[in-house]
């Protein structure tokens, strides 16, 4: 143990990691600048009056194969869009995950819908189709579904249980741009898929986000109205038909994504090739990678491995304090070491005002989300290492990250302590 680095040893990892945070582990390049220059210079930094909004939307629909995209100004965004076109009754309930971020939720009670939780799968940490059926109710409108991770869910089972119970699917694909199920891309099953563009996701504009959907008014909406403030523009005049919200991207995000989007292949192939490397690595080392499902291309947002407690010699937490000692960047659990459901925003319903709307509401179903809800979950939340992870790791960065998680775990292990 003297040689860790959190007891005064060497760090295994010499200098700083390339990190999403800044240049070190984002890839830009003259293209952005250029773009960036041209909105400065036409003065049209508005979708209103500029062109790159527009260009982007279709550039994004033509990747995906797609009639309809809308850009909007982050992936929470993206995804209250969504909701807002499903456009639900207080009380009414919709299915996701509480493995994703709280961008995934905040929508569902903003349209006073109810979330509910399914558990997840032990393995990959997706939405649990078996869990998702369990859950249904008379008063379910659709499924969420977050691509975690960025590696695929069981979409094959998903859609056949969506068809079976006619509910609508929504796919959050924040953390799973261009990864495939089987082979077609994850975003391209549901009925509506929502993507984010935020710092650190596989393409940035810093923030912003895409509504993509081969549909528009199934429920007496248009899908673009729904981030717009309800405002058909195509039909000139201020004449606003509901409540939502403005979500505008502006040029400026617009005039990076267009070149962003043409390097996405390379993001995602740099990310996907330093992470199986990292895999061949950590062979013999007593940890287990979180990886995509079979005949699936996870595209890897985090590189993430499981941690059993049972053979270590500490908490997983005192684990995670030796692994940032040696140059590690990441965390516990994803979204953190308590399921999405017991944030006080959900366990304490902490919302409109006083009211705790939609929680409180008379039609609404009471959850106890204080209780153990989904223990797969919860597990899942104490026993994840998750590390940021970026198109910027080189072979010497993934031979450090191996040598420290080789260290932090040998010396841990309960094997080693009597051995």
């Amino acid at each position: 143990m003297q040689d860790l680095a959190i007891n005064g040893g060497p760090r295994a990892i010499e200098s700083t990691l390339p990190s999403f945070r800044d240049a070190s582990g984002r890839t830009f390049g003259q293209e952005e600048l250029d773009a960036l220059t041209e909105v400065i210079k036409s003065g049209r930094l508005s979708f209103l009056t500029g062109p790159k909004t527009s260009e982007f939307e279709r550039a994004f629909a033509e990747k995906y194969g797609v009639k309809h995209a809308v850009a909007v100004a982050n992936g929470t965004a993206a995804l209250h869009t969504a909701v807002i076109y499903l456009n639900p009754e207080p009380g009414d309930e919709i299915i996701l995950s509480p493995v994703t971020d709280v961008g995934t939720v905040i929508p569902v009670i903003a349209q006073l819908a109810i979330p509910v939780f399914a558990d997840v799968d032990p393995v990959t940490q997706n939405i649990d189709p078996v869990s998702i059926e369990r859950n249904i109710t008379p008063r379910t409108r659709a499924i969420l579904v977050t691509h975690v991770y960025g590696h695929p869910a069981d979409m094959d089972a998903i859609m056949a249980i969506a068809r079976k119970h006619n509910l609508v699917v929504i796919e959050d694909c924040a953390q799973a741009h261009l990864a495939y199920y089987k082979d077609k891309l994850c975003g391209t099953f549901g009925d509506i898929a929502c993507f984010s563009f935020q710092q650190s996701k596989h393409m940035t504009t810093g923030d912003g986000g895409m509504v993509i959907s081969n549909e528009d008014e199934r429920f007496g909406r248009g899908l673009r109205h729904c981030s717009d403030k309800g405002w058909p523009r195509e039909r000139g005049g201020r004449d606003h038909l509901f409540l939502a919200p403005n979500y505008h991207m502006t040029e400026l995000q617009a005039a990076v994504g267009l070149e962003q989007l043409k390097k996405l292949e390379q993001f995602v192939d740099a990310r996907v090739a330093s992470a199986d490397r990292l895999t061949e690595l950590l062979a013999g080392v007593d940890v287990q990678p979180v990886l995509p499902l079979e005949g699936t291309v996870g595209v890897y947002f985090f590189y993430s491995f499981r941690l059993d407690p049972s053979k270590l010699s500490v908490p997983v937490t005192q684990v995670m304090t030796a692994l940032t000692a040696e140059g590690i960047d990441g965390f516990i659990g994803y979204p953190g070491q308590i399921p999405l459901y017991k944030y006080p925003v959900v366990r304490d319903h902490k919302t409109f005002g006083s009211s705790g709307w939609p929680f409180t509401l008379e039609a609404a179903r009471k959850i106890d989300y204080s209780s153990v809800l989904c223990p797969e979950a919860e597990r899942a939340c104490q026993e994840t290492i998750c590390m940021w992870w970026t198109d910027r790791l080189e072979e010497r960065h993934l031979q450090q990250i191996a040598a420290a998680i080789h260290k932090v775990i040998s010396t841990y292990s309960k094997s080693a302590g009597s051995a």
